[in-house]
């Protein structure tokens, strides 16, 4: 797979971080070893407040293998909802119940979902779990529905064609092979059935890769195996393609009709609520907020840690992942007070001693204060950054006081 390297356009965002080099600490310091990647979209709008982007990027190569982890979910949510407008079928919405079927030795059934209001699993319900909490049970099921190959051929006909989406995430046992078939899907309301899904199998070629991760690992025998992994079955998607998702699904109107995806206004005003939101501002599902906290999936400029000083007047659009060490947030971050709008995405490596599956990732004590940093250094600039049009922003401000439902 051809390496693209994304060299900075001037030497403005370096400036801007070593200025800062201190606040950013060891990651910025030693980059190298922390696998730092970073991307900074400037966005100016012009008098019809059409946006306009400036790109800045840090380190930014697609040969530098990380694993995207939790950051795949955003693009299923996208697809999930386009998948349900492609079959344009009376009856059959988001709000839909959807049945997912077992698949032999690999997942089970689902046919019901307590934390929804009417208790049956749907669409929507699985998008708000995955970008309120980043709940992988509900990328699993998208996943099943959307299939893997219309996953990454949508994708790859998007722009993305260095993305490889190969399996389910959070389970263990489940090899490459079955990961190509997904369960039988059934939406129905009552008796009823509105759409029936039968089971599929992808035989998708993808492109051969070579990508692998850390130093050791434990493998499902527990045993230690001093050698790196094998990342080349793993999902693989590069930062400046998770960037361009985020991006397509924000700015859909600056993208051409070929590359957008085939959503609904309603469907942007469902993702943009959902990927705002926090965690206590939902009703269904209803979370234990000691655990799923305020800025629980919030870490550009929040660090992912419960604030005493809460602005409801600043929002991240985001989502991240994390695992195997590697920490990333992809965000579009707005402040509806100071019209000041960014998009900011950035991945960093954590794991000290390299073993991976041994818990010991420094996500916690390094990589969430760097984001945290990162994000507030960026927005301290865009505060004082002088705009010939300030951003009406309205069509991402919601009123969160309305739980989600």
């Amino acid at each position: 797979m051809a390496t693209r390297y994304y060299p900075a356009k001037d030497s403005f965002l370096v400036t801007l971080l070593n200025a800062h080099a201190d606040r950013l600490g060891p990651v910025f310091r030693q980059s190298q070893d922390f696998g730092l990647q970073i991307i900074y979209t400037r966005i100016d709008r012009d008098a019809a407040n059409r946006p306009h982007f400036t790109d800045y990027y840090y380190r930014v190569d697609t040969g530098r293998y990380f694993y995207p982890a939790s950051t795949v979910k955003l693009a299923a949510s996208a697809l999930a909802l386009e998948k349900l407008n492609d079959l344009d079928i009376p009856g059959l919405d988001r709000n839909t119940p959807m049945f997912t079927d077992s698949l032999k030795d690999i997942t089970p059934a689902v046919l019901s979902d307590t934390t929804a209001a009417g208790g049956l699993p749907s669409v929507g319900q699985y998008i708000k779990k995955i970008l309120l909490v980043s709940d992988n049970d509900a990328y699993n099921r998208l996943y099943e529905f959307i299939g893997q190959e219309t996953f990454n051929k949508r994708l790859w006909e998007n722009g993305f064609t260095a993305v490889q989406i190969k399996h389910r995430v959070g389970v263990t046992g489940i090899d490459p092979e079955e990961n190509r078939h997904t369960n039988p899907v059934t939406f129905r309301q009552g008796d009823r059935v509105i759409y029936s899904q039968p089971a599929a199998y992808s035989r998708l070629t993808f492109s051969p890769r070579h990508d692998l991760m850390g130093k050791g690992y434990y493998n499902d025998k527990d045993e230690l195996v001093n050698s790196p992994m094998d990342a080349s079955q793993k999902n693989r998607v590069p930062l400046a393609d998770l960037h361009g998702i985020l991006r397509q699904i924000i700015f859909p109107e600056a993208v051409t009709k070929a590359r957008r995806f085939r959503l609904r206004d309603s469907d942007y005003q469902f993702l943009y609520h959902c990927m705002s939101a926090q965690p206590e501002e939902s009703a269904h599902p209803h979370y234990d907020t000691a655990e799923f906290h305020h800025n629980y999936v919030k870490f550009l400029l929040f660090g992912g840690k419960q604030s005493d000083n809460i602005n409801a007047n600043i929002r991240s659009f985001n989502k991240p992942g994390w695992a195997y060490g590697f920490l990333t947030d992809v965000a579009y971050i707005a402040d509806f007070t100071h019209h000041v709008e960014f998009m900011l995405s950035a991945t960093v490596y954590v794991n000290k001693n390299g073993i991976l599956s041994d818990k010991h990732y420094q996500f916690e004590e390094t990589g969430k204060p760097f984001l945290k940093a990162l994000g507030e250094i960026i927005y301290e600039y865009e505060l004082q950054r002088a705009k010939k049009h300030l951003p009406d922003l309205s069509k991402f401000r919601f009123d969160y006081t309305k739980r989600l439902e």
